[in-house]
């Protein structure tokens, strides 16, 4: 019977990876009608935490957007870019990495992924190399970002090990970095220089390559303000969770905790900048940032309540069969997580599924945290909207996928960065934990 449930989960992830996108969501609530109403089993633990927190981040960046401050952060990624184009393949990835850092979601990439091809092939430089790594960069980043889903979940899941948020941003910001500039270092070694592809050759005898130059962007009056106000409300979740924890203790019996205080401080932000900059806050809903933050959710609803219905039914078995493993060899953890995200196309969802059971097995908060960049496998398979993206930005033919579907120029920087992440990790957890 328990085979029959397992399978029942994993056709649905099938279902869900198949329907792609939102589908991913979908597919999970019909896994758990089909083991609750099926089976009989118990329904699991919703993460409503979790989807709220995301909501409220996603509310404030999307006012942040109507209000032109994606467009503002864009033409700064841009200036980055051109202050030394020779160097993209390093650049590239800072720029995503650092957008997303302070975003909370990778798909803010979406608007510098054509700067990045254009300055590539001004240079000369294959346009695959700095745009495979800044694709990783941008989903890596999710595992450090102070108000991403993942992490915020991550969080709240080592509160009760006494490890405070302060100290899973001390790991996971470092470890994730440098790992990048790791997958810069190797990107920009592969494939042939761009002149002797005979892919843009021909693309270039045809009249499909094109310069477009620098690109003016039209900033807006309340762009650079609406930026620094949500940045502002970032450093005001950082510095309270912190002051709140139990490690640190300014703040002792706290009456706003720290979920509900991210939850305050984003909508607080979006207030502010609808109010200061005037936008139309019907424009919000048609925000693409606040489309795919709000696609996250369902995601991550219907995938967590799936993995913890089932894990949470079979929890004793579960830590007989595989606790053993995890204990006595926890870098183990970090190839699940690989693996999972591949198919559920979410760190939170990964996140979500996976890291309570893992820590119900006896998982060390320090391997839990080492293994969490592993949760950022998006780009193995060639259907990650950001990854599409690349390759549709590319006109030199550069960033192509393969017929062998794996073959293509992500898997590579993606596998030393998520490595070297890992690595870097139990080494930087065990020194601050």
């Amino acid at each position: 019977m328990v085979m029959i449930e397992l399978l029942v989960v994993l056709a649905a992830i099938f279902l869900g990876a198949r329907l792609g996108g939102i589908g991913i969501g979908f597919a999970g609530g019909l896994g758990v009608l089909v083991l609750t109403l099926g089976f009989g089993m118990t329904p699991g633990t919703i993460p409503i935490d979790v989807i709220l927190i995301i909501m409220s981040v996603i509310a404030a960046i999307a006012a942040m957007q109507v209000a032109g401050g994606l467009d503002y952060l864009v033409s700064l990624a841009e200036k980055v870019l051109r202050s030394n184009p020779k160097q993209v393949t390093f650049l590239a990835p800072v720029v995503t990495y650092v957008m997303t850092l302070f975003a909370g979601t990778g798909h803010t990439a979406f608007s510098t992924l054509p700067v990045i091809a254009e300055v590539a092939k001004e240079q000369g430089i294959r346009p695959s190399r700095p745009l495979s790594i800044a694709v990783v960069a941008s989903q890596i980043a999710i595992t450090a970002s102070p108000i991403s889903a993942a992490l915020v979940m991550m969080s709240g899941m080592l509160e009760k090990y006494q490890v405070s948020y302060l100290q899973i941003l001390l790991i996971c910001i470092p470890t994730t970095f440098i790992a990048c500039m790791v997958g810069a270092f190797v990107a920009q070694f592969m494939g042939k220089e761009l002149a002797d592809d005979e892919v843009y050759q021909a693309r270039l005898e045809k009249g499909l390559v094109k310069l477009k130059g620098n690109q003016k962007v039209e900033i807006k009056p309340g762009a650079k303000t609406s930026v620094v106000i949500f940045l502002l409300s970032i450093l005001a979740v950082v510095i309270y969770a912190t002051a709140i924890s139990d490690t640190v203790g300014l703040i002792e019996n706290p009456v706003l905790p720290r979920n509900e205080a991210i939850m305050v401080f984003m909508l607080t932000a979006a207030t502010i900048i609808a109010f200061w900059t005037k936008i139309d806050t019907s424009a919000v809903l048609n925000a693409a940032t606040f489309k795919s933050g709000m696609s996250a959710c369902i995601c991550v609803l219907g995938v967590a309540w799936l993995g913890d219905t089932f894990v949470s039914n079979h929890i004793d078995g579960i830590k007989e069969l595989a606790g053993g493993i995890l204990t006595d060899h926890p870098w183990t953890l970090a190839v699940v997580l690989f693996f999972a995200s591949m198919l559920l196309y979410s760190q939170a969802a990964t996140t979500a599924a996976l890291i309570p059971s893992a820590l119900a097995l006896g998982v060390s908060p320090e391997a839990a945290l080492a293994s969490f960049a592993a949760v950022s496998a998006l780009f193995v398979l060639p259907t990650y909207p950001t990854l599409l993206a690349a390759v549709e930005m590319d006109d030199t033919g550069s960033t192509r996928i393969g017929k062998a579907v794996f073959n293509h120029p992500f898997v590579i920087p993606g596998v030393v960065t998520i490595t070297v992440s890992v690595l870097l990790g139990f080494v930087v957890a065990n020194l601050v934990l």
